[in-house]
């Protein structure tokens, strides 16, 4: 794990989705780390626990929350439980996502609307249900986009789209709350090692010279890497960061 700031969100309350693995495990383990009382969400149980095993085992605090974001009932439900169990709500993450590839004219609809509400919808209402919480506590939201809502990439289409808006919505909200301390930001990672790479499904037929713009020179990076810089965006002397997408992708995005 980079290097650790102790005490940094003492007293915070931080929400986080996709908490069962990659990003949001490493998210979630190093907000605790660095003080936070972290209310964890995930759609599979097993890896949830096994967050919050290692949280409390190292003397954090975690609850969690097995359930589907792609309801926005469980949306609304889960910012009040994490209200009910810490009484107040100063960081939402929203790092639950999916991704897959396709030739477009093949992408079935189930597909295409799975993809929708796991990456766009969710956080569209994680984001509507817990700003008034935020607003009470002068907190923050962090979005999980990709460098592929900055770029077009061949057999992506619905992931490309479902990030760009996640993108646009964090600039829209960044200036309906901009006189108010709320804040609203966005990371834009490259290819990380995560289980959403390791499983990712490309047909075989793909042309990848296509591909190779995405790709980049420096290789994938860790979860740590984009933990470490959720934490700086989240955390409270952060204030001058706000309607920001921050890339970090290893120079993909540069040129």
């Amino acid at each position: 794990m980079h290097e650790i700031t102790p005490g940094r969100f003492d007293g915070r309350v931080a929400l986080l989705t996709g908490a069962g693995s990659g990003i949001g495990r490493a998210s979630a383990i190093r907000l605790a780390a660095e003080g936070a009382q972290v209310f964890l969400h995930d759609v599979d149980p097993d890896g949830l626990a096994a967050t919050a095993e290692t949280i409390t085992e190292a003397g954090g605090i975690a609850r969690t929350r097995v359930g589907d974001v792609t309801s926005r009932d469980e949306c609304v439900a889960t910012v009040a439980a994490a209200v009910d169990a810490y009484d107040r709500l100063d960081v939402l993450c929203n790092i639950a996502g999916i991704a897959a590839g396709a030739h477009f004219t093949d992408i079935a609809e189930d597909s295409y609307r799975r993809m929708v509400a796991v990456n766009m919808d969710a956080p569209f209402f994680l984001c509507q249900a817990a700003i008034p919480h935020l607003l009470a506590t002068g907190g923050n939201i962090v979005n999980m986009a990709s460098n592929a809502g900055l770029m077009g990439q061949a057999y992506t289409s619905v992931y490309c789209m479902t990030k760009g808006a996640l993108i646009q919505l964090t600039r829209s909200l960044a200036m309906e709350y901009a006189k108010t301390d709320l804040r609203v930001n966005a990371i834009a990672p490259g290819g990380i090692v995560t289980n959403l790479t390791h499983n990712y499904q490309m047909p075989t037929d793909v042309d990848f010279e296509l591909m190779q713009p995405y790709f980049g020179f420096r290789g994938q990076g860790e979860a740590d890497d984009i933990a470490g810089l959720v934490s700086f965006i989240a955390a409270p002397g952060a204030t001058n960061i706000h309607g920001a997408v921050i890339s970090s992708d290893r120079g993909i995005t540069a040129g």
